[in-house]
């Protein structure tokens, strides 16, 4: 009886399911058939029911598509323990988005990510990481006793050895054998001492053990006594700390080692290649699983592979590294993004400069370039035997324009401003996308002004940055007042006045700052605005610098009231910095996801057909009349092909036109952030296109009315 209970169990459940697949199967052919992926459509259909039944079939997110809602999940990072990084546009879900959200409990979907702590915000921290940078290089050295150390410093999300290894350098399977030792350390519980010791007394222990690295450490470090911390009564490094306790203060399940890479000694290539380790660690496994999800988060959102993905530039090895070649679709949001730069500076009242781009190598010896800034400058070149070189600054060419006549009291203040394309000497191994390049344009502006203009341009300054930055969607910054280092020019009472009127700016903005004691240039004090972007990381970007160095230098003078003749202050500001770095900040803030009024392609029209394609080019033709920058899918393929390229390309709308939509004169619209949106009349989808644009916000279509079969 049990064997037959078991034979009809099995029956039934095999039955049942042979029905599902049956059913599920019938379901699937049906849809097919709709929506013609059999080879044929049915143009008589509504289509925008047919999208809806695509938007089933091609999950739709504010990020890009995923295959399933498994994968869905995995871009999002959203699952089973609810979302882990922010949206970068979190007002604006998508309709797939919230359908996946709505299987999360409410306890999961209004957790918060946890906010990771800094090197700045938290000791605690620093003490740890610097600590496993000693700790992993004694487990180095305990398996690799050939092995030389050198300088192992604590970074913004972890820390570093740099080693010399003879031979071959360190191989990914040794991060593994290293990661066990460092646990034994850890386990073990030494404890960390510091001591302190004579110049001589450093130099015969570091002698005695055979490490030359060291010696020249010992060597850079000028003041006295020689500081080395312990770990227990095995291994010693020159130190200056801070380090725990003990290694077993160290959490093991929040210390990851990374990568290897490769690092020149002093980072000159003429020195030993030294092989530099990488690890991050953290004050518990949930932080370290936290910042693992926003490695992930920001890899996925890497301005090089969007840039190729998604047409826009471009570094080609060909030309050389560091220079970047804007392709047609990211040369559009370039002139875009130059064209709203240039109006609001025209209606803040600035004027406009174009400078060379070499000069005389003599200018740069009377700016002080030369001097202070001869590395990171490319080589002279020979005119006629004089020397030229290739400009890495505009501010000297700005000075020399001030200084083509004598100004008055009465033309002051001066605002110029200039996209100045610089080109700066950077080693191939610090090179970086758009983030790190060898030829750049800088946003430059200058002010020239009395010291009692002087705050009210600072607060124009920062009004304007705040105009620009806000256009880009950057609205939380971290603001830095930098004042007086101990060597500066400039006399006590400029000094003071200027930290003064930077204060006040500050104050009448009503922003929060942090003061860097001494950590101004050497020139004048100065502003550091950082930008945070969609998921948390700061970005430096706007600096306000006052200037009393040019204007000595350059003998710069202004007739005042008294007649006279007086050294006008000099204002240096950039808002993006640079335009190819902002651009790059940008591209992985959005994800590639850009806001409507910059996407390179605006609106994307899919014909269903070949027979529908002249109504798309006559909608296309007025569109372009307005400004719309539009397209029309030459691909012929399957709308569903058709649809899955536009979401692959983030087009911001798209409109699909069939039979319905011809006869009716309207546009079937789905909005990449929105999801299907509804059938609309053409004059009225491009007008709210167009205000949308000119506002610069994300276009609010009506209520849609479906079209009937």
């Amino acid at each position: 009886p049990e064997f037959r209970e078991n034979r009809l169990s099995m029956a039934l459940r095999t039955g049942l399911r042979a029905g599902l697949a049956c059913l599920l199967f019938t379901s699937m052919f049906t849809a097919c058939k709709l929506i013609g992926m059999r080879g044929t459509t049915n143009v008589g259909a509504s289509t925008t029911s047919r999208i809806r039944r695509f938007s089933r079939i091609l999950p739709h997110t504010a990020c890009g598509s995923s295959r399933n809602s498994g994968s869905l999940q995995k871009v999002m990072g959203i699952g089973r323990r609810g979302s882990s990084l922010p949206s970068p546009y979190p007002q604006q879900q998508s309709v797939r988005m919230t359908r996946v959200m709505s299987t999360e409990t409410k306890e999961e979907t209004a957790k918060k990510p946890l906010a990771l702590p800094t090197n700045q915000n938290n000791p605690n921290l620093l003490r740890i990481r610097h600590t496993s940078a000693h700790v992993m290089a004694m487990a180095v050295q305990r398996l690799f006793p050939d092995v030389q150390v050198t300088i192992g410093p604590w970074v913004d999300n972890g820390f570093y050895y740099d080693f010399h290894k003879p031979g071959q350098g360190f191989q990914e399977e040794d991060l593994k054998k290293i990661k066990k030792e460092m646990e034994k350390i850890i386990k073990a519980n030494l404890p960390l001492r510091r001591e302190e010791v004579s110049r001589e007394e450093a130099k015969r222990r570091i002698e005695a053990i055979n490490e030359p690295f060291k010696l020249e450490i010992l060597d850079s470090i000028k003041t006295e006594p020689i500081t080395i911390y312990h770990i227990g009564d095995e291994w010693w490094d020159l130190c200056a700390g801070p380090h725990v306790e003990s290694t077993g203060k160290l959490p093991r399940n929040a210390i990851e080692l990374q990568s290897i890479a490769g690092a020149y000694w002093r980072g000159d290539e003429k020195r030993e290649m030294l092989s530099r380790i990488y690890g991050t660690a953290w004050e518990s496994k949930d932080q370290l699983k936290r910042y693992k999800d926003l490695v992930a988060e920001a890899k996925r959102r890497d301005h090089r592979v969007l840039g190729q993905k998604l047409d826009l530039f471009s570094i080609q090895e060909d030309a050389g590294g560091g220079l970047v070649f804007w392709h047609p679709k990211g040369a559009t949001m370039r002139r875009l993004i130059e064209d709203f730069w240039k109006d609001l500076h025209v209606k803040t009242g600035y004027e406009f400069l174009y400078t060379p781009h070499v000069a005389n190598l003599d200018l740069w010896k009377t700016s002080g370039h030369f001097d202070f800034y001869k590395e990171g400058m490319f080589d002279q070149m020979d005119v006629e035997g004089d020397e030229y070189q290739i400009k890495p600054m505009n501010c000297p060419f700005h000075c020399l324009v001030y200084k083509d006549k004598l100004r008055s009291y009465r033309e002051l203040p001066i605002r110029w401003a200039e996209l100045g394309t610089v080109y700066r000497y950077e080693r191939s191994g610090t090179l970086h996308g758009l983030m790190r390049v060898r030829g750049f344009t800088q946003d430059d502006g200058h002010i020239f002004c009395l010291p009692s203009q002087l705050e009210d341009e600072i607060v124009g300054v920062l009004d304007l940055t705040e105009s620009v930055l806000s256009r880009f969607g950057f609205t939380d910054y971290e603001i830095n007042l930098s004042t007086r280092p101990e060597k500066s020019v400039g006399s006590d009472e400029i000094w003071d006045k200027a930290e003064d009127a930077l204060k006040a700016a500050l104050v009448r903005k009503g922003w929060d700052y942090e003061v860097d004691e001494g950590g101004g240039a050497f020139y004048g004090p100065k502003i550091d605005i950082k930008i945070k972007d969609a998921i948390g990381r700061t970005w430096q970007c706007s600096t306000v610098q006052c200037d009393f160095n040019l204007p000595e230098r350059f003998d710069l003078e202004y007739v005042s009231s008294e007649s006279q003749r007086l050294r006008p202050i000099m204002v240096h500001r950039a808002i993006f910095g640079s335009i190819e770095r902002f651009f790059g900040i940008l591209t992985e803030s959005t994800a590639g996801d850009f806001p409507l009024w910059l996407a390179p392609v605006q609106l994307k029209l899919l014909p269903v057909t070949e027979d529908f394609r002249e109504f798309c080019d006559q909608v296309k033709a007025k569109a372009a009349e307005k400004g719309i920058r539009v397209v029309v899918d030459q691909s012929h393929e399957r709308l569903g092909k058709q649809i899955r390229n536009a979401e692959m390309e983030r087009v911001p709308v798209v409109a699909v036109v069939g039979q319905k939509e011809v006869d009716s004169n309207q546009l079937a619209i789905r909005t990449r952030k929105g999801g299907d949106q509804g059938t609309f009349d053409v004059d009225g989808v491009l007008a709210t296109l167009t205000k949308a644009i000119e506002e610069g916000v994300e276009p609010q279509l009506a209520p849609a009315t479906e079209v009937s079969a």
